[in-house]
């Protein structure tokens, strides 16, 4: 009996798989000629520890396509590094062979050491500037994921993200960490995603992929009817909340282009002025839709 109910467990444990199917690469050319030869494992290595470690208890999904493109620019020793990266991810639209840009995250200021031949191990309870900066991005790539499908799904994994996010503040590596006022910063991020002021922004992006996105082939009319009441939800948000939301600008940097492709066949063109009002930095973007 003990070996059926050992055998049952295998078998469970076996079926769930790891979430990220990652791809990483990188870009030495601001650093000497010495360090890159020390990082030549280093993309693998990176590769690796995403794709391998687990970051629930529970996987049953498809992976998450999602890369890393990290740059170097400096290197203050043969072990410690400087870097910027940026950090995508996509979702697959319901019975449409494209897929979602969910994340485009430019993250410029990422301090870590790194040795040739290094192990990774993630343990969670312990800052490491090398891992602890992988693990924040996987939970957050997951967490935008989750809340695609079911309202607020995310919420355990931006909560991991947030511990990160704590223990590297009080770390020797804070910098990247603390709260800031650029215009993108980790802290700023997971503190929007977790207030509640941002409720309704994250309900509605739900339905903007689950109802939207995921409907357009089937049921056009409500996809787009789905799409607009996002528009409408960020038009009210936008007067409630900091102009110079972390979270807003992450959301339109991924997905400006796709809800213009979406709207543009729309024939109230006066959706584009809400766009604009919304997200100015992309103002000539959203004429030029109204116009076609």
């Amino acid at each position: 009996m003990k070996s059926l109910v050992f055998f049952i467990l295998l078998v469970t444990t076996v079926t769930y798989s790891q979430e990220l199917n990652c791809k990483v690469t990188v870009n030495f050319e601001s650093i000497p000629v010495v360090n890159r030869e020390l990082l030549s494992d280093f993309a693998q290595t990176i590769e690796d520890y995403l794709n391998k470690t687990r970051f629930t208890d529970k996987w049953e999904g498809d992976k998450i396509n999602c890369a890393f493109n990290i740059f170097f620019i400096g290197a203050s020793s043969d072990v410690s590094y400087s870097a910027q990266a940026v950090i995508t991810s996509q979702r697959p639209i319901y019975k449409s062979a494209k897929n979602s840009l969910m994340l485009s995250i430019n993250d410029p200021q990422w301090s870590f050491t790194y040795e040739k031949n290094q192990t990774l191990y993630q343990i969670q309870s312990v800052f490491d500037p090398l891992t602890s900066f992988l693990d924040y991005y996987a939970y957050i790539i997951i967490g935008f994921n989750e809340d695609s499908y079911e309202e607020l799904l995310g919420n355990p994994f931006f909560t991991k993200a947030f511990d990160i996010v704590n223990l590297g503040a009080n770390s020797s590596f804070r910098t990247g960490w603390e709260k800031s006022s650029s215009s993108y910063s980790r802290r700023g991020l997971v503190e929007d995603l977790l207030n509640e002021k941002y409720r309704p922004f994250r309900e509605a992006y739900f339905n903007y992929h689950y109802n939207g996105l995921d409907l357009m082939s089937e049921k056009k009319p409500i996809a787009i009817k789905n799409i607009i009441k996002l528009v409408d939800v960020l038009e009210v948000l936008r007067t409630k909340v900091d102009i110079n939301s972390v979270l807003l600008k992450i959301f339109f940097d991924a997905k400006s282009g796709e809800i213009i492709e979406n709207l543009k066949t729309y024939p109230d063109k006066s959706i584009f002025k809400k766009l604009r009002k919304i997200d100015p930095s992309r103002g000539l973007k959203y004429d030029e839709a109204a116009q076609e």
